[in-house]
């Protein structure tokens, strides 16, 4: 964590909790990492570091809860393909030809191209975790990349080991604080079966740890259901199958929802049930899911939830807004994670996580409604500055702190030692 005050000058600020509101020209103070004061004309502060923002929007960093982070290197893969697909060649064929380094390599493009679309906090689903040596690599490359991240880990090596490796990472990787944290990711009991469902749950309970979880069916839920398993945080990635009174019985149970709808289109998996599962009252964010078919920014993301819940057949989404994406890809995904106490808007006391969108070129400019620009009209050419914990990791466009050209020859590597005829 940074001990540097930081000063935002004379940006146009977006805040987002309670609701997406555009507060006007107004400036930023951080001090020790996190977020003091937002207002205008805020006093200058002897040795601060100040950040003009004039000509810029500002508004709390983009929240990615879905994403399998580690298939960087496999991007536009299968850019038509179907979930049988992606199953048979990414899973089947590919993921087993990962080495430790290849999962390095990368998680850290993967990450470092979430923090230069402005995304500074991320779920990365990792189910190529084959040995401890890839599990280490992976968490090290999250940690190298300076984002925030939690590292939904999900055991690989066979049913004999899952527990003593899951409470090895635990205890030896995650033993005190930082900027990656770790989540449960189960493959039980929809894909892994029940026995493992059981004992990925009883696990998470053991080590107090979110479950996230690739669910969509009734019998699934009734399956957590009856066996208890719905008191420990659970996050349902997908969820298309369920009906409004199951959506219900998710809420009350304080489980959360991770919608990936561009993956969820183009895989044919299903229509994205976005206002079904925010009337429910359930908390329910956005993630890139994987970029073998499907764009790695929230832009994208944003401008599709937004379009697909808005073209619903006779009008019966046309109440979600522009306001509606962008909470859901700020604060609402924040609360997807159970991080809403820490980020996801701009209340003093929370992290500074935040982004910088330059509004001085064609596709931005003259710009009447900032909200609906930021959804509609910005795209990863628009971010200018990012900062994580108060730390600038993107500045003037570019990213700092780390050699791109190597970075980008490692997955190249990678690319080719992975992707085999």
């Amino acid at each position: 964590m940074t001990t540097t005050t930081v000063l935002i000058k004379n940006g146009v600020v977006i805040d987002t909790e309670p609701e997406p509101v555009v507060l006007g020209r107004a400036d930023v103070r951080i001090e020790g990492g996190a977020i003091t004061e937002v207002g205008p004309g805020l006093p200058d502060v002897p040795g601060a570091e100040v950040i003009d923002a004039t000509g810029r929007i500002v508004l709390p960093g983009f929240v990615d809860t879905h994403r399998h982070t580690w298939q960087a290197a496999i991007r536009a893969l299968l850019p038509d393909t179907t979930i049988q697909g992606y199953m048979a060649r990414v899973l089947g064929e590919i993921a087993p030809n990962y080495r430790p380094q290849d999962m390095y390599a990368g998680n850290l493009a993967g990450a470092l191209e979430c923090l230069d679309a402005g995304v500074t906090t991320l779920l990365d689903w990792t189910h190529a975790q084959f040995s401890p040596a890839h599990t280490d690599a992976s968490v090290k490359a999250l940690r190298d990349s300076g984002i925030r991240a939690v590292f939904g880990y999900n055991y690989a090596g066979g049913p004999e080991g899952q527990a003593s490796e899951t409470r090895r990472v635990r205890e030896q990787l995650f033993d005190g604080p930082g900027l990656v944290t770790i989540a449960l990711a189960a493959l039980g009991p929809e894909i892994g079966g029940e026995d493992r469902a059981l004992e990925e749950w009883r696990l998470a309970r053991e080590l107090g740890l979110p479950v996230t979880v690739h669910m969509s069916t009734a019998s699934g839920l009734a399956f957590l259901e009856s066996n208890g398993l719905l008191d420990t945080p659970t996050t349902f990635v997908h969820a298309l199958e369920y009906t409004d009174e199951e959506f219900k019985r998710i809420a009350a149970a304080g489980g959360t929802v991770s919608l990936a709808p561009v993956d969820e289109m183009n895989l044919a998996l299903g229509y994205p049930p976005t206002g079904r599962a925010r009337a429910a009252g359930i908390p329910t964010g956005l993630g890139a899911d994987t970029v073998i078919c499907s764009p790695g920014d929230m832009f994208s993301l944003m401008r599709t939830i937004h379009l697909l819940e808005r073209g619903r057949p006779d009008g019966a989404g046309l109440g979600f807004t522009t306001r509606d994406a962008l909470r859901m890809a700020t604060i609402e995904g924040a609360q997807v994670l159970g991080m809403e106490e820490s980020i996801g808007s701009l209340r003093p006391g929370k992290q500074a996580d935040l982004v910088l969108l330059r509004t001085d070129r064609l596709g931005m400019a003259a710009a009447h409604d900032p909200i609906g620009a930021v959804v509609l009209n910005a795209d990863t050419n628009s971010v200018d500055t990012v900062l994580v914990a108060g730390r600038v990791v993107k500045r003037d466009g570019q990213l700092l702190h780390h050699d791109l050209s190597a970075v980008l020859a490692s997955l190249r590597e990678s690319a080719d030692a992975v992707v085999r005829p």
